[in-house]
């Protein structure tokens, strides 16, 4: 039988002294959890295989032919504070494939056991945590949100001990690259300009290979990397996505989300929503993601100084400009966003304050963002508002302006409401449903996980029978909810 994954590893191959080799833990009975077979398929793997291997290759224990398991370096900055060498400390990079396109991924286990950047820890990871990764990142996918993706999750058959002793497990995650901003910082801040230049140059030829013959590839890779974070932010504040850990060392210069920590979605709309455990201040919250990911940007900038220019203060001046440039291509892609979830084709100026005058309702009424901006469709239709718009004394002159644009769009009211039920889902992963059914899981019982990703993973249908899938939390449940970052 040929192996499931032909690998061909640019990293292990091209980036030596950027990594040091690793293996996994021992584990003394893994067994197949969670198998992502549509993903699979797509990746051209044989799904029977994996059935039969799975438990073996995602938790380590039988080494893929071609893998070149390795721990990579990276620095980060921590809510603010800057360490120096962080590195993956429960996470190995098995190697990289290449998908029917040609498209290639890394295969990174998480969970998998101490690596020489564990810093005391015991580098692996509990059932709940990981399963919370596989079900939010297949939701975002869903959600066409451009993210990492989880392949499986497979059960170690030995305990993690955190608070209490809990089920370990392993998740088995793809991406685009493992390449993040705080990669880059481990680098710079040893003034290690030439590994700057190699990495500055392999991440090129990964993610942006088009920049390799301009004038200066290092100001097209500042640029590259400010544009997709500010259309990847931007998609989460559609969705009332919250990370939780935007830390540096989170930020992957691929565009995707990645590193699924204490992150949530949004209940009633609040842009001070926080549900992180650790973020005790708030530097995470909602409302503040746009900023932070220019921050984080800005210590991206930092980084490639040295190689945007020769002269100090030219480089300067390029930095600022792509810094600067990051809140008009946010504030772009985010009314872009919104005009569509409004069923709006034909831009106007004023398309900014109409959004953020119908966010205003919400957030002045405690309404649920997800279902009460599905129902604006309704409303298109000739529906009445629900209950909480209809409280709202602000909400008859907002939507009388809202329908009068929609009354000038090509086919009017009706292909508008259309437009919208394409872009505002009815399922997300709410927070109570992905925490009932982790309980359910880490209790042997997989069953609600499963009903829950076949609800998040179509989440603009209509599915008969999945109505407490669209229901908001309970308001109990939602005061007090925090999320964990499981480590």
């Amino acid at each position: 039988m040929p192996a499931p994954f032909a690998f061909d590893n640019t990293f292990a191959a091209q980036m030596d002294g950027f990594f040091l080799p690793a293996q996994a833990a021992p584990f003394p009975e893994p067994k197949l959890a969670l198998l992502n077979e549509p993903l699979a398929q797509s990746l051209g793997l044989d799904v029977e295989q994996l059935r039969t291997e799975g438990a073996g290759i995602f938790s380590g224990q039988s080494l893929p032919e071609g893998a070149t398991p390795l721990a990579q370096f990276y620095a980060g900055h921590q809510f603010g504070g800057f360490s120096p060498q962080l590195g993956d400390g429960r996470a190995l990079l098995l190697g990289e494939f290449l998908d029917p396109a040609g498209q290639r991924y890394d295969l990174q286990l998480k969970g998998s056991g101490p690596t020489e950047f564990s810093r005391g820890g015991d580098g692996k990871a509990s059932l709940g945590p990981m399963l919370r990764e596989y079900v939010i990142s297949e939701g975002m996918h869903a959600l066409g949100i451009p993210t990492t993706r989880s392949l499986a999750v497979v059960t170690t058959g030995e305990p993690v001990y955190r608070e209490e002793p809990l089920p370990g497990a392993v998740l088995a995650r793809i991406a685009a690259s493992h390449l993040r901003v705080g990669t880059f910082a481990f680098f710079a801040s040893r003034q290690d300009i030439a590994g700057t230049r190699k990495l500055m140059d392999y991440t090129i030829a990964r993610h942006y290979p088009d920049l390799a013959t301009i004038p200066n590839p290092a100001v097209g890779l500042l640029n590259a990397v400010v544009d997709a974070q500010a259309e990847l932010i931007a998609q989460w504040m559609m969705v009332g996505f919250i990370h939780g850990v935007m830390n540096t060392d989170n930020v992957a210069l691929s565009g995707e989300t990645i590193d699924y920590g204490p992150c949530a979605f949004m209940d009633r709309y609040d842009p001070g929503t926080v549900y992180s455990s650790i973020d005790r201040q708030g530097r995470y919250a909602y409302g503040n993601q746009p900023g932070i990911g220019q921050w984080n940007l800005a210590r991206f900038a930092e980084t490639l100084l040295p190689l945007l220019d020769d002269d100090d203060d030219t480089a300067m001046n390029h930095a600022k400009e792509a810094l600067q440039a990051f809140g008009l291509r946010y504030q772009a892609a985010w009314t872009r966003g919104m005009r569509a979830k409004l069923g709006i084709i034909e831009a106007q100026d004023e398309d900014d304050v109409l959004a953020k005058d119908l966010l205003e309702i919400f957030e002045a009424q405690k309404l649920d963002y997800t279902t009460t901006m599905r129902s604006l469709s309704s409303i298109a239709r000739g529906e009445a508002p629900r209950a909480g718009l209809a409280r709202a004394n602000a909400f008859e002159g907002w939507s009388a302006r809202w329908l009068a644009r929609l009354d000038a769009e090509p086919n009017g009211r009706s292909a508008a409401a259309d437009r919208m039920d394409a872009v505002n889902p009815i399922y997300i992963p709410r927070n109570h449903l992905v925490e009932s059914a982790l309980d359910a899981a880490v209790g042997g019982d997989l069953g609600p996980v499963q009903d829950l990703l076949e609800a998040i993973t179509h989440p603009y249908e209509v599915q008969p029978g999945s109505d407490r899938f669209a229901e908001p939390a309970p308001d109990a449940f939602d005061d007090g909810f925090q999320t964990f970052c499981g480590t």
